[in-house]
């Protein structure tokens, strides 16, 4: 996703749909932390909807060119969570359940401004920050660390083999770089996911 040929009002989109995303995604893993007994996020000043205490610079950058970025990650301490692995899938799930729920308000956005007579440009920025909710979700639901899929992943697995699969956590972020870039690579299928559900929540 190149900034490169878009117009201003996919532009436009983009950065709502990222302030939009990426606040929600961290306030929401922050705020399901807190809830079940770890309030370091809270101490931290991250159960906030404050864009500016969840943006990280070259996550946001990254996301925007490359339909690959991050968020500030929001530190939880999994041994202050009330339901051990179970809790922490809770709230790592949290920040991607929270991108939908934001594209299916964004999607009820465009159709009761498409119903009152919707200006083709509104349609265009509310459109592109529907479909950029949608991909930080799906992109965060891939079970690789540090992608918040891992972690809901580990609350299902034997506790042998999670011992196992946390002994190579830190090659996730090379795979996935390596899925990416990877022609016809899976990841890039999996983005493309996003336009069609777009179209679908829009009705377009």
């Amino acid at each position: 996703m190149l900034l490169l040929g878009l117009t201003p009002a996919e532009i436009a989109g983009l950065v709502i749909g990222l302030l939009v995303g990426i606040t929600f995604h961290e306030f929401s893993h922050a705020l399901v932390a807190d809830r079940l007994g770890d309030h370091q996020p809270r101490a931290m000043g991250r159960v906030s909807l404050n864009p500016l205490r969840h943006l990280d610079p070259l996550g946001t950058v990254l996301l925007v060119l490359v339909g690959f970025g991050w968020g500030r990650p929001v530190l939880v301490n999994p041994a202050a969570l009330r339901g051990g692995r179970e809790g922490m899938a809770m709230v790592a799930a949290a920040g991607p359940v929270a991108n939908v729920v934001m594209a299916l308000v964004l999607a009820l956005v465009f159709r009761v401004l498409e119903a009152a007579g919707l200006d083709g440009t509104v349609a265009v920025v509310v459109g592109t920050a529907v479909f950029l909710n949608l991909l930080l979700a799906i992109l965060n639901f891939i079970p690789i660390p540090p992608l918040d899929g891992y972690n809901v992943l580990l609350a299902f697995l034997p506790v042998r083999w999670v011992l196992t699969v946390q002994r190579y956590a830190q090659w996730g972020i090379v795979l996935l770089v390596l899925l990416l870039i990877l022609p016809g690579g899976p990841l890039r299928w999996l983005f493309s996911l996003a336009q069609p559900l777009t179209r679908a929540l829009l009705g377009t």
